[in-house]
């Protein structure tokens, strides 16, 4: 389970999101619409082809991130401008090979942002493992809360540390390089 599919099953945080107009993308599966009475493999199999538009979302965890996307509206109405929608990304290479979003916001949010941000996951994703690795993020034995609160905070401010260091030995270097 990804970390975005964790979030979508707590309807409470949904709901709390939705009530004070903060956007998001989540990934779904192809059974969920999350109000909708077609799932949502459905209402993207109903599409007409030239409703998929060629997109770059970024570098994604496989190759360049090339892909298709197509989103769909989930409900009919919309509330102070915001709504839900279900996106598609398929890949360029391998059409059937499609990942589902469930997205609330704006109206007038554009497909290529909807996909940017989708694509986005990875980054978090890559940020997540680093902190495992480098900083012992996922080495925690403990049974209160704020004791591992202590240990994520550490451990990412740790992080972050470590890659402001690593930026600036870089930045060092470039510069040497080119004087």
């Amino acid at each position: 389970m990804t970390v975005d599919e964790a979030y979508r099953q707590v309807k409470r945080l949904l709901y709390w999101m939705e009530q004070r107009a903060v956007a998001h993308v989540l990934a779904t599966r192809v059974n969920t619409t999350r109000g909708a009475e077609a799932r949502v493999i459905t209402l993207v199999a109903g599409l007409p082809r030239q409703t998929w538009k060629r997109l770059s979302a970024g570098r994604a965890r496989t190759g360049t991130g090339s892909t298709a996307g197509a989103r769909v509206p989930i409900r009919i109405w919309w509330e102070n401008g915001f709504g839900h929608r279900a996106l598609a990304r398929r890949s360029i290479s391998d059409p059937t090979e499609i990942a589902y979003y469930v997205c609330y916001g704006p109206v007038s949010t554009r497909l290529r942002d909807l996909a940017r941000v989708a694509g986005a996951r990875w980054q978090v994703e890559e940020c997540f493992q680093a902190a495992e690795n480098e900083c012992g993020l996922d080495h925690y034995q403990v049974c209160r809360y704020d004791a591992w609160y202590r240990h994520i905070t550490l451990s990412v401010a740790a992080l972050a540390a470590l890659t402001a260091i690593h930026t600036q030995e870089l930045s060092k270097r470039q510069r040497s390089w080119t004087n």
